[in-house]
């Protein structure tokens, strides 16, 4: 499968940041998304100012269902 989404660098910018349920608690693997926005802003909670993925909704259900699915690819 594969997924293609803008990568955009204004992530600082955007508000209203929450961390996945999925994602692991002391072990690094965090990923935070935002509410309230066009399109489905990810980043890594460890690099809050560095490169978001904005995905479009439907990418980000094609991408979250993907994932569910072990569809993706290392």
């Amino acid at each position: 499968m594969r997924i293609t989404e803008p990568t955009t660098t204004d992530g600082p910018a955007l508000t209203g940041w929450r961390k996945s349920t999925y994602s692991g608690g002391d072990q690094g693997e965090c990923l935070e998304f935002a509410d309230g926005h066009a399109t489905v802003p990810v980043r890594d909670s460890k690099t809050p100012a560095g490169p978001v993925l904005a995905f479009s909704p439907q990418g980000w259900t094609r991408f979250v269902t993907a994932v569910k699915g072990d569809e993706l690819s290392a």
